[in-house]
C-alpha cells in the first residue's frame, strides 16, 4: 500500500479509515453475507421481518395486534433497519458513501459520539418513513439515512473558511475536521451550501418518484423519506454533538 509524508515528515498510510467506521461496515458486510449464504429464504425473511423498519408494526401494537418482535422490535427497529441492505450493490454503495463523509466526521467527533450520530440519524430516517407510510407494510433497510446525517454534518465544517468544501481527500488526514463549524444560520445562508442542499434534495426527490436510479437501488423502492429525514437531523443536530469549539464560543477578555 502507498504511504506519503503529512507536514510533520512522518509517514501515514494511503488509507487512514477510523476504526469505527471500519467496525460499522464490518457489521454490516457480515451481516449481509450471513443472511446470503447462510440463511434460507424462509430465515432470510423471518429476519427481515425482525429487524426491519414496518411502519404496519405500530399500527397493529395499537389494535393489540403481535407481530413478531413484539413490542421490542418495534423499538430496535428504528437502528437495526440501518444494518440490512437489499444486495450487495446496495451494500457497497452505502459502504463508500460513508467512508466518504463519515471518516472526517468520525475523527470530529470520536468513536462514541459519531456512533450516536449516526443512531439518531438512523432513528430520524425510521421516524420520516414511519410518519409517511403509517400502517403500511412497507418495510424500509439501508444505510442510507445515517450516511445522508453524515453528508449534511460534513457540510456544517467542510465549508467553513479555509475548508476543502466537499473535495476532502478520501480517508486521508488532512485538517478539514479540526475546522470551526458554521453556525445553523450561517450554514443556511451560504450560497456553497445552499446549492449542495437543493442538488442533494433534488436528487433524493427525482429518485423518489422514479425518475432517476440510484446506484445500487435499481428496481427497488427508494425510501427517500427516511434520507429526508435522516439528512434533517444531521444538519440541525450538529452542534449537540461537535467537540470542536468555534471562535465565538471563546471566552472574552
Amino acid at each position: 500500500m502507498d504511504d506519503r509524508e503529512d507536514w510533520t515528515g512522518k509517514r501515514e498510510p494511503m488509507l487512514n479509515v477510523p476504526f469505527v467506521l471500519l467496525a460499522l461496515i464490518g457489521a454490516m458486510a457480515g451481516i449481509h453475507f450471513g443472511r446470503t449464504y447462510l440463511f434460507n429464504p424462509e430465515t432470510d425473511s423471518n429476519f427481515l421481518i425482525l429487524f426491519s423498519f414496518i411502519p404496519a408494526r405500530f399500527q397493529a401494537l395499537a389494535e393489540g395486534v403481535n407481530l413478531p418482535g413484539g413490542e421490542a422490535a418495534a423499538v430496535w427497529s428504528f437502528v437495526t433497519y440501518a444494518f440490512l441492505h437489499a444486495d450487495f450493490i446496495h451494500l457497497g454503495v452505502n459502504c463508500l458513501w460513508m467512508l466518504a463523509f463519515g471518516t472526517t466526521l468520525a475523527r470530529r467527533f470520536g468513536t462514541a459520539r459519531f456512533l450516536a450520530f449516526s443512531g439518531i440519524c438512523a432513528v430520524a430516517g425510521a421516524v420520516a418513513h414511519l410518519i409517511a407510510f403509517y400502517g403500511q407494510i412497507v418495510p424500509v433497510i439501508g444505510a442510507s439515512a445515517a450516511v445522508s446525517g453524515h453528508m449534511a454534518g460534513t457540510c456544517r465544517f467542510a465549508f467553513s473558511p479555509h475548508g476543502h468544501g466537499m473535495g476532502m481527500r478520501f480517508g486521508r488526514k488532512d485538517v478539514t475536521h479540526d475546522l470551526p463549524a458554521l453556525s445553523l444560520v450561517e450554514t443556511l445562508t451560504d450560497r456553497r451550501i445552499l446549492f449542495f442542499i437543493a442538488l442533494w434534495f433534488a436528487i433524493n426527490t427525482l429518485a423518489g418518484v422514479g425518475a432517476l436510479s440510484m446506484p445500487g437501488e435499481e428496481g427497488l423502492a427508494i425510501a427517500w423519506q427516511a434520507h429526508v429525514g435522516g439528512f434533517l437531523a444531521g444538519l440541525l443536530l450538529f452542534s449537540l454533538f461537535d467537540p470542536v469549539k468555534s471562535p465565538r464560543d471563546e471566552p472574552v477578555e
